[in-house]
């Protein structure tokens, strides 16, 4: 059976058009005024399949997820020259610091410079610290050090932004930024991602328990986006492992190594 998470809908795949996400971060949900199963952030681009009743059924460009998003969220589709790479940043009205601030963008949205200053860098939502933008083809080089930005972000489920998120989204902002192909969830991380591993945990290791997934600092700590402390902590690997179990949720299903 195909998952309905990454195969279309045949039944609503009656358009085919490219759109990109015009709001800083945009729900993916399950079905129109459904629960949220993802979010997409802005410039990222997606294919309207399907538009009725204010709802645009889609796919993501990044990982292939499909789901409805609210047709007001989007717009027409821009080639991306830069990524945001820190964990939030605004567009301001003019070149300064002192000006209106006119967006907030979280970490990997996509925009497009049309020019740059000294400090600043010129996008059609406004300017952007120069500092805060990578080009569109860069990628970082230690997928913990992505994973570390997002400490003390609030626990979101389905969440992908600075604003909130979740153990799967954490785990895909890191490894995307650091160009490792990623789904959505975790379910799907654990088939695809890198290759089953034994022994000792590495640094960018991944553990995977049912509906969880971790990324491995070091031999003794792990940081996750967890319901526990409602945030993206570092937590020490056996205690997390011995506190999920005698809560319930089971032992570790997975152990995987990106990059394997």
């Amino acid at each position: 059976m195909s998952d309905p998470r990454l195969t279309p809908d045949p039944a609503l795949a009656s358009q085919s058009r490219a759109a990109q996400v015009a709001v800083p971060v945009a729900d993916l949900c399950r079905r129109p005024d459904g629960p949220r199963d993802r979010q997409v952030l802005f410039g990222e681009q997606v294919t309207v399949l399907h538009e009725a009743s204010g709802w645009a059924y889609v796919q993501a460009e990044k990982d292939g997820y499909c789901g409805y998003v609210l047709q007001s969220t989007l717009g027409t589709p821009r080639n991306a020259t830069h990524r945001v790479c820190v964990l939030a940043t605004h567009a301001y009205v003019s070149a300064d610091l002192k000006s209106p601030d006119l967006l907030s963008l979280s970490y990997g949205a996509r925009v497009t410079v049309r020019a740059e200053t000294k400090d600043f860098a010129e996008t059609p939502q406004g300017h952007i610290p120069r500092g805060h933008l990578a080009p569109i083809d860069s990628h970082e080089e230690d997928p913990a050090q992505i994973a570390a930005l997002f400490l003390g972000t609030p626990y979101l489920w389905g969440g992908n932004s600075r604003w909130g998120i979740d153990c799967s989204g954490l785990v895909q902002a890191a490894l995307l930024a650091c160009g490792i192909p990623c789904p959505g969830d975790s379910d799907q991380q654990e088939k695809t991602v890198g290759a089953p591993v034994s022994g000792a945990y590495q640094r960018n290791d991944l553990l995977f328990w049912k509906g969880h997934v971790a990324l491995v600092v070091d031999g003794e700590t792990m940081i996750h986006a967890n319901a526990h402390a409602m945030a993206v902590s570092y937590e020490n690997i056996a205690d997390a492992i011995a506190r999920i179990e005698a809560g319930g949720d089971g032992r570790v299903t997975a152990h995987r190594r990106p990059g394997v």
